[in-house]
């Protein structure tokens, strides 16, 4: 194990990954939109219950053609958390809308649902969630929220495939959701993401905007005799090779699931003393959340230096890594967005997390390597 390497990351492949690829290309179709990316819209909408699902390059994509579908104009306001990735605030931005920051919850780092109520004001026209590490946001207080006020949710669930609220798959449950299978992710395409919609209302407007704002959906099932420019819209469409490498991946979402949910509990366990010594939080999943095992993270205590930390566990062969910088501390976050209170958790936990390795294929023996050596340098 001493001069072994364990990387954060291994994308997954699967046993008959080839078998779809090679189908596509032995008959010349590798454009979009054909038979393996229809059949990965029926999994994905039969898997959540969602209205309608269409695959997108990426969950940016995804998330973009949301808020397109929301019909922002500059000045709209969007609720949301600061700690994520930069494309849940730029894809709002990019309309001219302004994001407004929320802090999080220190046991899930997920949205404070306590704090939406009082961020809204009447330029309020979306709340999006984000489902960090696959554990759901307590979705029912928030859909609550949501329908007083009449304000649409939109659930990032790009970490959430296979996750789910109360038995509903996440991304499924707010009036839009999005999905991605980047090489990141537990389920992937290398690049790739899926829209899902869940309310009829935004059901004939994102086909538009997915189609480059034409009718084209309506002219291959036969309702029109022609398509033409309808709406704004753009190329939101990925590649037929792209969905075909995609197929297999969800054909294996069960078993990819369960063998990294093993991986996630068995460290679980192996830090429960370092937890009870309170050098360590591990995370936490609420009642009501059955989360996919996409991120094990350990949360340090003011004892540890995180940078010192990560470099010495990199000279041992483990690459351990923090996540993000939050986007309210950003460049383009003070530029173009808003705090509405402090963010005093939200800054806390992106200076204390560490993510551990965690890929199907990760061994007992490398887990307990991994353990053993944080162990040795934290005490």
């Amino acid at each position: 194990m001493k001069n072994e390497v364990i990387p954060y990351n291994k994308p997954y492949i699967t046993p008959d990954q080839s078998k779809y690829v090679d189908e596509l290309i032995s008959k010349s179709l590798v454009d979009s939109d054909g038979s393996f990316s229809k059949d990965c819209q029926e999994w994905i909408s039969n898997q959540t219950g969602c209205l309608s699902s269409l695959l997108t390059p990426s969950c940016t994509a995804a998330l973009e053609m949301s808020a397109i579908a929301l019909r922002l104009k500059p000045g709209d306001e969007i609720i949301m958390p600061s700690y994520t990735f930069s494309s849940s605030a730029s894809a709002f931005v990019l309309r001219g809308a302004i994001p407004v920051f929320i802090d999080v919850r220190k046991d899930t780092l997920n949205i404070d649902e306590s704090l939406i109520e009082d961020a809204i004001t009447s330029n309020t026209k979306a709340i999006l969630v984000v489902h960090y590490a696959g554990v759901a946001c307590e979705m029912d207080k928030i859909m609550h929220i949501a329908s007083k006020y009449n304000i649409p949710v939109i659930e990032d669930a790009a970490q959430a495939v296979m996750s789910s609220y109360k038995g509903k798959a996440l991304g499924s449950i707010g009036g839009m959701g999005a999905y991605s299978f980047h090489s990141t992710k537990n389920i992937i395409s290398g690049e790739g993401g899926a829209l899902l919609i869940n309310d009829k209302n935004f059901l004939d407007t994102v086909e538009v905007i997915r189609e480059k704002g034409t009718d084209r959906s309506k002219f291959l099932r036969g309702e029109v005799d022609k398509y033409t420019w309808q709406d704004v819209g753009s190329s939101f469409l990925p590649s037929e090779i792209t969905s075909a490498f995609l197929l297999s991946q969800l054909e294996n979402a069960n078993e990819i699931t369960n063998t990294r949910l093993k991986i996630y509990e068995n460290y679980f366990h192996l830090f429960e003393g370092l937890e009870s010594k309170n050098i360590i939080h591990r995370p936490k999943i609420t009642k009501d959340s059955s989360h996919n095992a996409h991120i094990f993270y350990i949360m340090l205590n003011d004892s540890v230096n995180r940078g010192e930390l990560i470099a010495q566990l990199k000279e041992k062969g483990i690459y351990c890594t923090s996540h993000y910088v939050p986007l309210h501390s950003s460049p383009a976050g003070i530029k173009y967005c808003r705090q509405n209170s402090e963010l005093k958790v939200t800054n806390r936990i992106s200076e204390k997390i560490l993510r551990l390795p965690l890929w199907v294929g990760l061994t007992s023996s490398q887990q307990h390597y991994v353990y053993e050596n944080i162990y040795d340098l934290v005490n």
